[in-house]
């Protein structure tokens, strides 16, 4: 019932039936089969499908829900059997002649273990094992590989310590897909009982003359892989089953699945701390990638931070008055900012700037907004790609459409390049810019006294200036990096690492312009609670106290420095770019994406979630980067023979990934 693509599918009814009892039925009807028992998990959620069989009168076995090898092997024990048939519970269209067939086969002798699966050739749904009960014994008892355990057989088929004998059809029927992994799948069956009710008992050749007779009945389930779901992990199956409800599959662009790494990504975690990571198979990784995009400096689950939070949770996370913690790190920030007097919260990035941006144009009484870098999802930035698509190619994110932007934004917001303080100021000269919105930097410093022209433009064309340190704040000073530059906005927002993981920005400014808050209706019920402003005061008191900000540069600089090292070794050509503690590479030419997918998938396999970008936190002590950078050696080694005219297609398991906004079926 806790299918990770289908949930509950086995008691999904078809013709009015629920499919276990399908399976059951024509199952019942092969004449060399003694007893019938379900083996299933003590998960509570098969208590309906335990009882749904044993009112039908069937044997039932519930054990392990992961270890399905010893789930197998007890059930099996119980009804001491000389010959165990092994039938999955996602094919209702089992064929008991068939099931004869191959028991038939495996009493001839000559074979542990015989199949209609090793070399497939009958249609997927069909798939009939058969072996002694002693090879199960010997299984059981001699392999304890995670993926043995979960798929019963495959230690007595790959092994080599057992006779194995495969059963092919005459024709090559491999291509049909009939079993039930997918709600497709369901679609494709369920039509085929409905053909041929009220009968139950039809054989597989009936079907397949009707597949042959009615093809578009079976187009639904063309696209799927038989076998597929044998090695993809359990994020990757419910990666699959997310898209279906959830349009792109998640809430944020930069942590679907396809910008890592398509079809291999573990896409889910069960539980992080420090710089590690569990997937939902519990598989344990470091975390040398985006580090919860940026938002976890000191390190996943900080012990001060969490415990903090609990306490919190303890004494009530929200009620009709105001939790005091706001007004304590609204104070906070004020002094980490002494330009500052005011300051307004919420939790996210895309939140705080739009704030941002509704104050600022209610405090220059226009409207316009210059803008420099990514500053989120909301219509006021997202209308710059209303006059042409490729305004924001350049700020992080090629490939967006505006589509439900209003158009009447168009021609309200300008884009800059940084560092180009001429295309600036002629923005300005040519619009009645009100503010100016920007990143202090991203991918490289500036130059020429640009932020200080900046600061001089907005003062004497009355300009908000607005900067985003939403990514970039806490990196490399307590506070913003405006404070490493010496140039002070008149606003900036906070965003990613302020809470430590927990949902916290804040957006503060002078008080002339953040008292402008008060002649609009800036206003959200969740921007009042208690969890974000608690956990960010701890954590800005912890990052005082270890200087985190210190720390994490240093190892920047040391990874930036050591990727050099290995592209000289190999005699590649490098590009480093970023902050210094969220610092990335790559490699100029036409396959950068492919080499990017190239290290995240090796990566992986070593234990590593890796691609060309590192954000540093605390918990990445040297012992640790230095066995990463170890790992990361002999791939840069690859790619040196890519350079050299190996085709890195034939390294490659999957796609490539993605490298900006795409829509996903």
């Amino acid at each position: 019932m806790g299918s990770t693509r289908f949930p509950n599918k086995v008691m999904r009814p078809i013709v009015g039936v629920p499919m276990i009892q399908l399976l059951l039925e024509r199952l019942s009807h092969a004449r060399r089969i003694d007893q019938i028992v379900l083996a299933t998990s003590l998960d509570a959620r098969n208590q309906p499908l335990i009882a749904h069989v044993e009112k039908l009168g069937y044997a039932v076995y519930a054990g392990s829900e992961n270890d399905v090898l010893d789930r197998y092997y007890q059930a099996a024990a119980q009804q001491a059997p000389d010959v165990v048939v092994r039938i999955t519970g996602d094919c209702p269209l089992i064929d008991p002649e068939l099931v004869d067939a191959v028991i038939e086969n495996f009493q001839q002798g000559g074979a542990d273990y015989v199949s209609n699966t090793l070399h497939p050739t009958y249609p997927d749904g069909l798939d009939v094992e058969v072996f002694s009960f002693t090879s199960l014994d010997r299984a059981w008892r001699e392999t304890q590989h995670p993926y043995d355990r979960e798929h019963v057989t495959p230690y007595i088929k790959q092994s080599e310590r057992f006779q194995v004998r495969n059963i092919a059809n005459a024709e090559d029927c491999s291509g049909e897909r009939w079993t039930v992994d997918e709600p497709e799948d369901f679609d494709v069956v369920e039509k085929i009982f409905e053909h041929f009710a009220p009968r139950h008992d039809f054989g597989w050749r009936e079907v397949l003359a009707l597949q042959r007779g009615h093809p578009e009945w079976f187009e639904a389930n063309r696209h799927l892989i038989r076998n597929e779901g044998a090695v993809m992990g359990t994020g990757q199956k419910l990666w699959k089953r997310a898209k279906r409800v959830i349009p792109g599959g998640n809430m944020l662009l930069s942590k679907r699945a396809e910008m890592f790494l398509p079809e291999q990504w573990p896409a889910y975690f069960s539980k992080a701390k420090g710089c590690r990571v569990w997937d939902l198979d519990d598989r344990e990784y470091i975390d040398m990638s985006i580090m919860g995009i940026g938002t976890n400096i000191l390190g996943y689950g900080h012990p001060e931070v969490d415990d903090a939070v609990r306490q919190t949770i303890d004494a009530g996370n929200m009620s009709t008055l105001n939790c005091p913690e706001e007004v304590y790190l609204a104070e906070r920030l004020v002094e980490l900012h002494p330009w500052a007097d005011m300051v307004r919260f919420a939790r996210s990035g895309g939140e705080a700037n739009a704030i941002a941006i509704r104050i600022a144009r209610a405090a220059s009484g226009r409207e316009k907004v210059a803008f420099c870098g990514y500053h989120g999802w909301h219509d006021w930035y997202l209308a710059a790609n209303l006059g042409d698509e490729k305004n924001l190619a350049g700020h992080l994110l090629p490939g967006l459409e505006p589509n439900g932007v209003p158009s009447n934004l168009r021609d309200t917001i300008y884009p800059f390049t940084y560092n180009r303080f001429d295309e600036l100021e002629a923005l300005v000269r040519e619009h009645d810019i009100g503010v100016i919105a920007m990143e202090v930097s991203r991918n490289e410093g500036p130059q020429n006294g640009f932020l200080e022209k900046v600061r001089q433009l907005a003062t004497d064309r009355g300009i908000v200036l607005m900067f985003d340190e939403c990514t970039s704040g806490f990196r490399q000073t307590l506070g913003g990096l405006h404070k490493l530059y010496g140039v002070e906005p008149d606003m900036a927002m906070f965003g990613k690492a302020l809470g430590n993981g927990y949902a916290i920005t804040a957006t503060i400014g002078r008080r002339e312009v953040m008292q402008a808050a008060q002649s609009s209706f800036i206003s959200s019920t969740f921007w009042t609670e208690r969890i974000g402003p608690t956990a960010a005061l701890k954590t800005l008191e912890v990052m005082e106290r270890v200087r985190s900000y210190d720390q994490i540069t240093q190892s920047g600089n040391n990874i930036g420095e050591a990727w050099r090292k290995l592209a000289k070794k190999h005699e590649l050509d490098i590009n480093i770019s970023g902050l210094p503690a969220m610092i990335g590479f790559s490699f100029p030419g036409d396959h950068m994406l492919a080499y990017k997918t190239l290290i995240t998938q090796e990566m992986l396999s070593k234990g590593y979630l890796a691609g060309t970008s590192v954000y540093v936190c605390t918990e990445h002590t040297p012992d640790i980067v230095e066995a990463y950078l170890e790992a990361l050696d002999p791939i840069f080694g690859l790619i040196r023979e890519c350079k050299d005219g190996r085709d890195i297609n034939g390294l490659l398991k999957g796609p490539i990934c993605h490298a900006g906004f795409k829509r996903l079926n």
